[in-house]
This record gives structure tokens, sequence and C-alpha cells, in this order.
């Protein structure tokens, strides 16, 4: 293995095997580099990016490996690929927006903005519960379809009716697909525009981001195809190793808990490679996003980023990191911090710090910011493991980003 770099331009250029890392590198972060080509050395890694940004400067933007998890053409410099949940942290943006301008009240019922949501005894349960995971609606009695999970009015009707399974406020559980719908229904009856919509033309239009909550047609060409790849990781590497109790990997099989239930809210499971699901506007799952796109949305909630104002005033950028829910999580089964709407730094989820807030993608992409060091991160990948909130990939980057800038 071996890699250098040209100090005039930072562009550097690394090979393992048949792999080669392209893309820029400041000084002083050559162990971002270095870690990113050890995931392909010994973690399996197949095809992937990296971005980071510091103060709203671009200090690593690496990209390798394949565009398709599967296939031999090359991952170039604007391939995206579909985030799932680290879709989350994005449209976890919107409602505070949102709140930011005066349009939203975190503390008021959500049925004050869309009335049908107080049926089955969700009349209380405000805005702040519901972006907090605490709205007790992890799971729907019936899955929907495809075609149903992405009509916004039979989803949101859906999502509406359905009976809490605990009393909302009084606990939280990964509403791992049923967030879709929640927020979907609640910035809809808000603004009367999609959230998909209202995120491109609010966020990611003006700061000009290769980012999508519904893929258009003329960028679907970008994209790489997604699949499993075999869990490796390197002997005494460091890799964080959450390996799962005996409860939770019951949990996972078991059709009738919560946890399999609320993985299972789309059923027949989606293809994520079919371009039906990619256009879907599913904030909760679908999410299409380059590495720099996820690490310039998170640089843009903490300072000015592309000639375009910062998103987060510093009241919202506090509020985003405000722990709402934290301990056991009724459907992951582990102990999960939740802020209003983004997941926060904890042994389940490490991010860099006790300031990060930003959303993992269940098999390996993740983002967030870190308001105490200025760091901004984003790492996409096509090779899905089995991890839900900690990859091993993204974390091996993450340690890297902390020893190259703390």
């Amino acid at each position: 293995m071996g890699a250098g770099r040209d100090r005039r331009d930072g562009r550097t250029k690394g090979r393992v095997g048949r792999v080669d890392v392209q893309g820029t590198v400041a000084a002083g972060w050559e162990p971002v580099r270095d870690a990113f080509l050890r995931n392909f050395a010994q973690r399996g890694e197949r095809g992937a990016a990296v971005a980071v940004h510091r103060d709203g400067v671009k200090v690593v933007d690496l990209w390798a490996g394949t565009k398709d998890v599967d296939g031999q053409d090359m991952w170039s410099h604007d391939t995206a690929q579909v985030v799932r949940s680290a879709t989350k942290g994005v449209a976890a943006a919107v409602p505070l927006l949102l709140h930011q301008r005066g349009l939203l009240d975190l503390d008021a019922p959500v049925a004050a903005y869309w009335p049908d949501f107080k049926a089955a005894g969700k009349d209380r349960v405000t805005v702040r519960q519901l972006l907090a995971h605490r709205a007790g609606v992890p799971v729907l009695d019936r899955p929907l379809t495809l075609a149903e999970a992405t009509d916004l009015p039979t989803a949101t009707a859906a999502i509406a009716a359905q009976a809490p399974f605990w009393e909302p406020g009084t606990g939280h559980g990964y509403h791992a697909h049923t967030f879709s719908w929640l927020l979907s229904g609640l910035v809809h009856q808000v603004t009367g525009r999609t959230i998909g919509s209202w995120v491109a033309e609010e966020i990611t239009g003006p700061l000009g981001l290769d980012l999508w909550i519904g893929l258009p047609d003329a960028q679907a060409h970008r994209l790489g195809r997604l699949g499993p790849v075999e869990e490796i990781d390197p002997p005494g590497g460091g890799a964080l190793r959450l390996r799962p109790k005996r409860s939770v990997s019951e949990a996972y099989e078991n059709p009738d808990s919560l946890t399999r239930r609320a993985f299972a809210a789309i059923d027949p499971k989606p293809d994520e490679n079919d371009p039906a699901y990619r256009a879907a506007e599913l904030p909760g799952s679908a999410g299409v996003a380059t590495a720099r796109a996820l690490a310039g949305f998170y640089a843009a909630t903490l300072g000015p980023v592309n000639g375009a104002a910062r998103l987060f005033t510093p009241d919202t950028l506090a509020l985003a990191g405000t722990e709402e829910s934290a301990g056991p999580d009724q459907v992951l089964l582990v102990g999960t911090r939740f802020g209003p709407g983004h997941m926060l730094h904890g042994p389940a989820s490490p991010l860099l710090g006790p300031s990060s807030f930003g959303h993992p993608g269940r098999g390996g992409s993740l983002g967030f910011a870190d308001p105490d060091s200025g760091i901004a991160f984003g790492y996409v990948t096509n090779g899905m493991r089995k991890t839900v909130t900690a990859d091993p990939r993204a974390q091996a980057l993450v340690r890297a980003v902390r020893a190259a800038a703390l």
C-alpha cells in the first residue's frame, strides 16, 4: 500500500491493490486518507467517498473503488448513492428551520398543524416528541406497499390513524420508516410543499449540493448500485465492536417484535436500486447524496458555505444538539440519544464528540456536524454491512478525523 500527496494543490492519490484513491487532502489531514485506504485493504470496502469541512473550508474530499458494489465502472467525482437513514439528518433540518422562521412551535401539539393526527390517542403528541422518536408509532398495524409508502396522502393518512404502541412522551424508540411519513405529513401541513421540494428549494439548491430527497430523472445516471459486503474487520484494528446481545439478535429475527416490524413497515422490502425507490420522497430512508454534499450540508449548519448564508442561527444550532431522548430504545434495544430530529453522540452511535449531531444510515453512510471543533463530516458507501448505527468503516474515519483535528 502506498499513497502520495502533491503539496502544491493538496491532490492525493493512493493505491491498495487495484484501488486508486482520488481527491484532495489538506496538509495535516493525511490520517483520514490513510484510514480511507485501510478500509479498502482491510475492511472489505468496495466503493466509497468521504469529505470533511473545518470552519467552512473543505479539508478532505476523497473517493475510490467502483461505482456499483458488484460492478467494474469506477467511482467518479460526482458519484452519488442512496444514504438510507443518513437522510433523516438532512430532513430533520426542515422543522428546525421552520421553527427558526417562526412557522412551527416545537411544543405545540402536532394536531394543531395536522388535525387528523390526533386520532387514536395522539392528540397531545408534541412536535418535539415526534422529532425525538417519542410519538410511539414506530410501526403500522398493516405495513405499506412501496406504492402506498410513496403516495403522500395514503402514507400520511395511515400514520395519522395509527394508535401508539406506548404512551407518547413516556419513552422513545427509533421510528425507522415511519419517521418518513411523520415528517412528510407535518411539513406538508405547515408549508403546503413536499419535504423533498422544500429541501431542494430552501437548502440544497441555494447551497449547490448534490443531495436529493426524491432523485430527479436527470441525475439518475450518477447513482451506483448498493449491495451487501462481507463483514471484515482487521484483528486489533480498533474498530468499534458492538456485538448485539442475544435479546437484540432475537428481536431482529422475531417477526412480531417492534424491532423487526419497524424495519419492515414497507413490505415487500423495497429494492433500493429501483429507480422508483430512488425517486421517492422518503425522508427517513431514501435520500441520495455525495459525501461532499453531506459534509457540505452539515458545514452549512455551522457557518457560511459556498457563498450562502449559514442555515442555523446560534439558537437553532444549540437546539439541534439538545438531548430530548436518552436511554433504552424500545426499537433498537440499545441506549440511544436523540435531539429534536438528529441522533446525538453516544456509545451506540459515536460521532466526534459531546456537541456532535447528525445521523448514520443503516449499513454504512454517516453525516454529522460538531460545533465544538467546527467539523462537518460525510461518508457514503455502496457496500452495505449489517450495522445499524456504528459502521466500522465510518468509525475508522471518524477516529482519523479526531486524530487530525483535536
